[in-house]
């Protein structure tokens, strides 16, 4: 699994502040030209992995984040999708991790060929701690082959 800082995301910089200080995260932020609109797709997360994001979180971040998006973008001419990681999110990029610190995900270990699950319990740019029967794992990202939530 690769890990891309959050950061490297264009305009990620511009929006993050603005999305952390209404108290969430901003998980993804795509943003691409169609047919003379600009399309915008992003995903919140909550700061407690307990808690989950509903549609009035999703309501709250879009109506503040979108005028941010078209001043920084230079339009107005914009559709925006703004949704939460979902139960059974597919975690796509390994610096998700440490946005999701606290809640039970599975991995899929290349090298035991098998889905290993567990809490995470630390990441940084290397690797991911699970906790499983009160023991860590470490698992390297280039381990990783895909990881998931685990629903309850």
């Amino acid at each position: 699994m690769d890990y891309e800082s959050l950061d490297s995301m264009p305009h990620y910089k511009d929006c993050a502040p603005l999305v952390e200080g209404l108290g969430y995260t901003l998980l993804e932020l795509r943003i691409s030209p169609q047919k003379g609109t600009t399309r915008i797709s992003a995903v919140i997360a909550s700061k407690d992995p307990a808690v989950d994001i509903g549609v009035n979180d999703c309501s709250k971040v879009h109506h503040a984040l979108l005028p941010r998006l078209e001043a920084v973008l230079g339009t107005d001419d914009t559709y925006m999708e703004l949704t939460s990681p979902g139960m059974e999110r597919n975690i796509k990029n390994a610096a998700e991790f440490a946005v999701f610190i606290g809640r039970e995900v599975r991995v899929w270990d290349k090298t035991v060929t098998d889905w290993v699950g567990g809490k995470i319990v630390s990441a940084d740019d290397k690797t991911v701690t699970l906790e499983k029967d009160g023991k860590n794992h470490i698992f390297p990202f280039e381990n990783i082959a895909k990881a998931k939530f685990i629903h309850l």
